[in-house]
């Protein structure tokens, strides 16, 4: 009798963007998918709530993204969660993995569920510095691409440019920058163990880039004698 043969199910990072509607999840959303997936060379699976959540309580987005095949539809855990209202972020904490990156606007999310948590004023941010509330979600993605790096910032430059209308590109970029920033601040001032978790999903999602060896100092070449 033939022993069955167990493949290796691929490693993937399950992301979920939540908020209330109308925030801007679902562009949020495709910009990352499109930054990973078209410009960052990773397999992404993304999925949309729609119905009755979609339209004022808590909603969300998920994004599964791998190196190889994906084989699941749905995210059964969510190792980071982006929660920009609080129905969200008291529906969906309970669904993140221990040692997840947890990332909350502090402007709407008073009650946070656990001192790990990176805490930033998004939409007041989008208020004073970009003069305009709707960019709350580009701030957001931004943070969380400086602090993930699965992909680099020219990848989000290039999903911008394909996915936002001209006459909003400028502002959007500028959000963009502005969440850039705030994601190197954290990382500057992020506990050890949240940042070994972060590299933890990057070696994940981008084994070879990773483990690449730094290249050896060339050797000094002898001082010439007269």
């Amino acid at each position: 009798m033939k022993k069955a043969v167990h493949k290796a199910i691929p490693p993937t990072v399950s992301i979920r963007l939540s908020g209330t509607g109308g925030q801007g999840l679902v562009l949020m959303g495709h910009l990352l998918a499109e930054a990973l997936g078209i410009h960052g060379n990773l397999n992404v699976v993304l999925t949309k709530a729609y119905g009755p959540e979609a339209r004022g309580g808590a909603s969300r987005t998920d994004i599964i993204v791998g190196p190889g095949e994906i084989n699941d539809l749905g995210a059964s855990h969510v190792d980071i969660l982006v929660c920009l209202s609080q129905q969200a972020c008291d529906k969906f904490y309970p669904n993140l993995v221990p040692r997840g990156l947890f990332i909350v606007d502090s402007t709407n999310v008073p009650v946070v569920p656990t001192t790990r948590a990176i805490e930033h004023p998004l939409t007041q941010t989008a208020i004073e510095s970009a003069k305009n509330k709707m960019v709350t979600n580009v701030i957001a993605l931004g943070l969380l691409a400086s602090l993930t790096r699965f992909a680099p910032k020219s990848a989000f430059s290039q999903a911008l440019e394909d996915g936002i209308k001209e006459r909003f590109l400028e502002l959007n970029q500028k959000a963009f920058d502005i969440g850039w920033q705030m994601g190197r601040k954290s990382l500057e001032a992020m506990p050890a163990t949240q940042r070994d978790q972060l590299e933890s999903y990057r070696q994940l999602l981008l084994p070879e880039e990773a483990v690449k060896p730094k290249a050896p100092k060339k050797p000094k070449a002898p001082a010439k004698t007269e």
